[in-house]
């Protein structure tokens, strides 16, 4: 392909939020965006259990794909899609979906961790997959699955990640893409393969499990079925990074001096590293080997993000309060500074019935002062997360023996400015913030680059880097933040989230 033309790609970006549909128009060596289709994504909760419904955001898709094929103009070069990670589905005869799947914050997982371990040391877990310890991972669910629904378990012929279960419906083809494979927690990423050993010692089937493809990896043509409604004839459906972190780490350069952090409902701090660091350090500190895109991996921690934000808006929406994010950050600025602090990572955030409430006996637990008002609690949230950034990021550097001068932070979380200067402050390194749009982007580059249209990773960054200009923050008085840290690492403390 040549850059004279245009080409045009749709990347879905499914988040724990909301889900979008993005069309980019590659033309003349740069890259366009717009975003076509935005629709809600809700867990649904019944029988005591929470739920994603994915009917509903398969019936969103369709209608995207109708937006976009109304389009005369549009002549789409390819199509992929990536989501969040962990959670999966069951697929019995004939591809019938079982259930509709677990989100990954149900509470079936209380306690799973435990009980596998007392089958399964959790050192010979690390060493064969490299995953830091969640209760969320995909093993303590199916384990979970196991335990309290075996004969559904029974039933399945395949799993298949979320990411993937779209790409069955929409080719037909039930494979596992490797970015969201490794977020399982029973992917072996030194020998490129399921590690059945661990589901079989835990006797968990393992002929369900799909072959793993790579990112880039052409799945086939858009069924017809789904194509004909829509207007279109057969489009290739590619497997970018399935994954939304790795699609986002696929837009920018984060290897030597750069670390990244993927900022949204999560953060994930990390960097981008050639081979797996799977060792008793890395163990200790609790850090993660994700499938990367084109031969990489990335080393990072998962960290609760903006989260917190996310659920005290809810819980002051539900009192007459409307606050955007924005508003919140700018009323934050006001605030005494390091007044109220908490660890985002602590177990009582991670399903709290009110967040506010929440955070406020956290702080009387610290003895602490407690947050007065919504831009109090927004400051105190923002602070502890560049807190937690810098907690992480040190423990990247004694892990990889690297020193990190540059912090490339991408995502929806990008935007809020008060944290991207807090986070340069809170570290001492600059910050360089965007694009935002970083997942779609990734995502978008990865069929750039399997159908032609870039020659190389390096390229799609190149490109990427060039149509979507980031935003620097300097450091501003590392001092004030350094005299605090000493104490917020003491709140740390109180959170075991290592086995």
């Amino acid at each position: 392909m040549t850059t004279t033309s245009t080409y045009a790609y749709l990347a879905f970006d499914l988040g724990a939020e909301s889900g979008r549909a993005v069309l980019g128009r590659f033309q003349s060596g740069s890259l366009s965006v717009e975003e076509v289709h935005r629709f809600p994504n809700e867990p649904v909760h019944y029988n005591g259990e929470s739920h994603w419904d994915v009917a509903r955001l398969w019936l969103e898709m369709q209608r995207a794909l109708a937006i976009v094929g109304s389009n005369p103009s549009v002549k789409l070069a390819g199509l992929g899609l990536d989501t969040w990670g962990v959670d999966y589905a069951l697929l019995g005869e004939s591809g019938t979906l079982l259930e509709n799947p677990y989100q990954y914050r149900d509470r079936r997982t209380d306690g799973m961790m435990e009980r596998v371990f007392s089958i399964i040391p959790p050192e010979e877990i690390y060493t064969r997959t490299g995953i830091q310890f969640m209760q969320i991972n995909t093993l303590y669910q199916l384990y979970a699955a196991f335990l309290k629904t075996p004969k559904l378990l029974q039933l399945a012929e395949k799993l298949l990640t979320i990411p993937d279960l779209f790409n069955f419906w929409l080719t037909g083809v039930a494979a596992c893409e490797f970015t969201i494979a490794s977020t399982t927690q029973f992917y072996d990423p030194r020998n490129r393969r399921w590690s059945t050993e661990l589901l079989s010692k835990l006797g968990l089937p393992t002929h369900i499990l799909a072959p793993v493809i790579q990112p880039g990896c052409v799945l086939g043509p858009l069924l017809p079925a789904v194509a004909k409604p829509a207007g279109f004839s057969a489009i290739p459906v590619i497997a970018p990074a399935c994954h939304d972190t790795g699609s986002a780490v696929a837009a920018i350069e984060s290897a030597g001096q750069s670390a990244f952090i993927s900022s949204g409902t999560w953060s994930l701090l990390g960097t981008e590293v050639s081979e797996p660091v799977i060792n008793s350090e890395a163990q200790r500190l609790n850090f993660t080997n994700e499938g990367g895109v084109c031969g990489t991996f990335r080393l990072l921690k998962n960290i609760t993000g903006l989260w917190l934000l996310q659920c005290c808006r809810r819980d002051w929406q539900l009192k007459g309060q409307e606050y955007n994010y924005s508003e919140l950050a700018e009323l934050a600025r006001s605030k005494p500074a390091f007044r109220s602090l908490v660890d985002p990572d602590h177990g009582s955030f991670l399903r709290p019935e009110s967040m506010p409430e929440t955070i406020a006996r956290f702080c009387q637990m610290t003895e602490q002062p407690l947050p007065e008002d919504p831009p109090a609690y927004a400051r105190a949230v923002l602070e502890s997360l560049a807190l937690k950034y810098r907690f992480v990021l040190e423990a990247l550097e004694r892990l990889t023996g690297r020193s990190y001068t540059e912090i490339h932070v991408v995502g929806g979380g990008s935007q809020n400015q008060l944290l991207n200067q807090f986070t340069a402050d809170a570290t001492g390194r600059r910050v360089v913030a965007g694009p935002v749009e970083a997942t779609a982007l990734g995502n978008l580059g990865m069929q750039m680059l399997a159908t032609g249209a870039a020659s190389s990773l390096q390229e799609v960054r190149r490109i990427i880097a060039r149509s979507f200009p980031a935003q620097v923050f300097e450091p501003r008085e590392p001092e004030k933040w350094q005299q605090v840290f000493d104490r917020f690492t003491q709140y740390c403390a109180l959170s075991e989230t290592r086995p």
